[in-house]
């Protein structure tokens, strides 16, 4: 599943100023960028931007913030949007509506060959219709289990059998890759279990490891490397550790890189979420889920937040952080 990167469409001519991409990916307001934004996404430790429906009026305009967006630096940053379907698809008008990915499943249990081709389909369009308009990578698939517990995942799962869901989240990521798209795999372990929105609480999951790597966790092993990042979940799981797994060092290093082999790059679920308070302020939460493991955290929603972290993460790259999110711009 390897795919060349495209080294020309990261440095193309110009005067833009050079530096190297840092670990946190910030977004914006409007649907232009002001003066402070571009200041803003100018900071060292700046490695990407993530949008919202907000940021989009039409697909003429969103492709000119995103080619604003990546003038601005060279290597240029990298443009991020979760692009699910159902109801999480940030852009809409001009864009085919996709379906939310229990109707994959669905589509499986009656038909096997037929969900598969689908799910390569709803894939192709994904990275097809948002590489046209510049955005570099979706957070999909959702891996996460349809148990019938979890509101806030619902039909975003794929299925309830996570052999069904690693079949169906291969093809989707066939489909993206046919598209010249990367793919991230979430919210590892997994968030179907447990019952509370980790937005607005911090979730809990009381099964045991082997019951949570034979289910809720083995997509990811069985995937390989057709994944090329994911994105844990602030959920605890406390019969293996007290922490939320994305700030937790036996999830992400002894567990899914260790463990199941990994070799991608770890993105944080969003910093703001109330899942994710239990580390403390901004700053602590930044530091506490790279130590953990993750490469990349992500601030939504607070431009003071935002500033807060920058101004207090110390931060030094690596070539392997370079080499993981160099992978995830595709030609």
């Amino acid at each position: 599943m390897e795919l060349a990167v495209a080294e020309e469409g990261l440095e193309a001519p110009g005067e833009r100023a050079k530096q190297p991409r840092g670990p946190v990916v910030i977004d914006v307001q409007g649907t232009a960028l002001d003066a402070a934004e571009r200041e803003r996404l100018m900071h060292p430790l700046v490695g990407g931007v993530i949008l919202f429906a907000r940021n989009f009026e039409s697909r003429k305009q969103l492709a000119r913030l995103c080619d604003e967006i990546h003038a601005l630096r060279r290597p240029r940053l990298l443009i991020c949007v979760d692009h699910e379907g159902g109801r999480v698809q940030r852009f809409q008008k001009g864009f085919t509506r996709l379906p939310p990915m229990r109707e994959l499943g669905q589509l499986w249990d009656r038909d096997v060959l037929g969900a598969c081709r689908r799910a390569t389909e709803v894939g192709q369009t994904i990275g097809t219709e948002l590489r046209e308009v510049g955005v570099d990578l979706s957070f999909t698939p959702v891996l996460d289990l349809d148990w019938g517990r979890s509101q806030v995942i619902g039909d975003r799962a794929l299925h309830a059998d996570p052999r069904v869901v690693a079949m169906l989240a291969r093809c989707l990521a066939h489909g993206l890759l046919l598209a010249g798209m990367a793919n991230c795999g979430k919210h590892f372990p997994g968030h179907g279990w447990a019952h509370a929105d980790s937005h607005v609480a911090l979730p809990t999951d009381e099964r045991d490891l082997e019951t949570l790597l034979s289910a809720d966790a083995a997509p990811y092993g069985w995937l390989g490397d057709a994944l090329l990042s994911v994105m844990p979940a602030h959920v605890v799981y406390p019969q293996v550790d007290a922490l939320p797994a994305g700030f937790s060092r036996r999830w992400l290093r002894d567990i899914l890189r260790r463990k199941l082999g990994f070799q991608g790059l770890v993105f944080s679920d969003d910093l703001t979420m109330e899942g994710a308070s239990v580390a403390g302020d901004i700053v602590a939460r930044g530091r506490a889920a790279l130590a953990a493991g993750c490469d990349m955290v992500l601030v939504c929603n607070r431009p003071d937040l935002a500033d807060q972290l920058l101004d207090g993460l110390d931060w030094s790259p690596s070539p392997r952080f370079a080499r993981r999110l160099k992978a995830l711009f595709r030609r």
